[in-house]
């Protein structure tokens, strides 16, 4: 992982490139370089941005996180049983991108592993029952999966969830 392994993973500002980053997924390129600044001054959604020591100010991957609440009925049933009976709050991972030279280099674990922490810490504060991702394709479900995300619900949507208990 040369040159990716003491990432440095913080909040946008203003002196970050994000007209540099690139991730291959028009929609995450364009979120980032257009409307993640807007988002982040109206409260909409919290922007975390991984760099390197050798060059700060370029994005290497990116985050985001809010929050939202889950109607009972959408939780799989051996959940649902457990909970009571109104909207679960939860996390939002509502997007994860890396850039195309960083990929493969395990950016994609050290964003998602930062987004549970610092789920988790604010979960101290809040309640958090859970954390939401909306995967993109199969590839990118699969890739939750493997770190103990499960489907949420059902009718084809790739909506997953990863209960906060476990930690």
């Amino acid at each position: 992982m040369t040159g990716y392994s003491s990432l440095s993973i913080s909040a946008l500002v203003g002196s970050h490139d994000r007209s540099g980053f690139h991730c291959g997924v028009p929609a995450l390129d364009d979120y980032l370089h257009k409307q993640a600044g807007q988002d982040v001054k109206r409260r909409i959604s919290r922007v975390f941005v991984a760099t390197t020591a050798a060059n700060p100010l370029a994005i290497v991957g990116y985050y985001t996180l809010s929050t939202l609440s889950i109607e009972l009925g959408q939780w799989p049933d051996k959940f649902a049983r457990k909970l009571p009976r109104h909207p679960i709050p939860a996390a939002l991972l509502g997007r994860l991108a890396v850039d195309r030279q960083a990929q493969g280099h395990g950016v994609g674990r050290m964003l998602l592993v930062n987004a549970i922490e610092r789920t988790l810490a604010v979960s101290d504060q809040i309640a958090i029952h859970a954390m939401i991702v909306d995967a993109l394709d199969e590839p990118a479900q699969r890739f939750y999966e493997q770190f103990g995300f499960s489907p949420l619900g059902s009718g084809g949507h790739r909506r997953l969830f990863l209960p906060l208990k476990s930690f």
